[in-house]
């Protein structure tokens, strides 16, 4: 009798031990699928427009989420932060393997010693006005925009948060040096930009920047600023005016106080603008640093050699050599 009382209350304990992880098991799985039905639920609502009650007055006071930036983050992520990427470091590749195979533009006759006018003073200082300005807001940002998914991952907090807030200090800062110069180059310059039916065959020639095959030796004809130049200005001139007024929306929105839907739009076309002016910049950067000898010292001391003149831009000499404005460096 003994025994088998044992074995029963074995067995009952068993049984009810048994029942009671039965039913807890199944009332914490009963439990989590509510959450979650409750949690798709009410992200569904929220998706769906759902409101709620707030003491706040801001134009989305009473929704908990909205989905619309959810869009404009997933294309900051997916889109704009790996073109900017691309922009800069791919057209750097692109550039030395360009090099590195086609060489650089040399003076067919060498330097002359002669250096022609061609940029006043005036012009050169709005020059770096709008450079330096450019290039800090080329690499801050790319520190903004692309920074958390290519640069984060491999950085330490700390750093990462101390190169955020540096980025966007001189991204502001600049702001306003790079809008002057693009507004002063856009209006002073112009006049030297406007297209001529001999463009096209610089284009086709590729300006006479290819050493080798059918394009070798080619020197297209060329004014004041040769097609190429002329496609980069009206870019900067376009994409800039863009860059410009919608940096200045997301700069001082105390002042313009734009809706939220114009402040998410203004982020993607301040995006898109730099990464076509970062694109560009890169180019005329190569361009005018390795890839056109004697290229640089325009924009250094105003002044140009003689044949970099006549070799690169040949009407334009012809022209001041024709009308007596000729004009050589004492």
């Amino acid at each position: 009798m003994n025994k088998w009382f044992k074995q029963f209350s074995v067995i009952l304990a068993l049984v009810i031990g048994t029942t009671f992880s039965a039913l807890s098991f199944a009332h914490g799985d009963a439990t989590d699928h509510t959450h979650a039905a409750t949690e798709g639920q009410i992200w569904s609502e929220i998706q769906a427009g759902a409101t709620g009650y707030t003491t706040s007055h801001g134009q989305f006071h009473n929704q908990p989420i909205n989905s619309y930036d959810l869009r404009v983050l997933e294309l900051r992520s997916d889109w704009l932060a790996p073109a900017l990427m691309a922009a800069l470091f791919g057209m750097i590749i692109i550039f030395v393997l360009f090099i590195k195979v086609n060489g650089i533009s040399k003076l067919h006759h060498g330097f002359s010693g002669k250096m022609v006018y061609r940029w006043s003073k005036f012009d050169v200082s709005i020059h770096w006005l709008g450079a330096i300005p450019c290039l800090l807001l080329i690499l801050t940002g790319l520190t903004l925009l692309a920074g958390r998914f290519f640069f984060q991952p491999y950085l330490g907090e700390g750093f990462w948060a101390g190169l955020v807030y540096g980025a966007k200090q001189i991204h502001d800062y600049m702001a306003i040096p790079f809008m002057i110069g693009w507004a002063l180059m856009t209006t002073l310059w112009a006049k030297n930009q406007l297209p001529k039916m001999y463009d096209v065959k610089w284009f086709l020639v590729v300006g006479g920047y290819i050493n080798f095959g059918p394009f070798k030796g080619k020197h297209p004809d060329a004014g004041f600023a040769n097609a190429g130049e002329k496609m980069w200005f009206w870019a900067f001139a376009f994409f800039g005016l863009i860059i410009s007024a919608s940096g200045m929306l997301l700069l001082f929105p105390n002042l313009f106080e734009p809706s939220r839907t114009l402040s998410l739009i203004a982020l993607v076309l301040h995006s898109v603008s730099a990464i076509v002016i970062c694109a560009f910049s890169i180019v005329h950067i190569f361009m005018a640093t390795v890839m056109s000898e004697g290229g640089m010292e325009c924009m250094v001391s105003g002044y140009c050699d003689e044949n970099w003149a006549t070799q690169h831009h040949n009407l334009w000499y012809d022209e001041i050599k024709a009308n007596g404005t000729l004009k050589y460096k004492a």
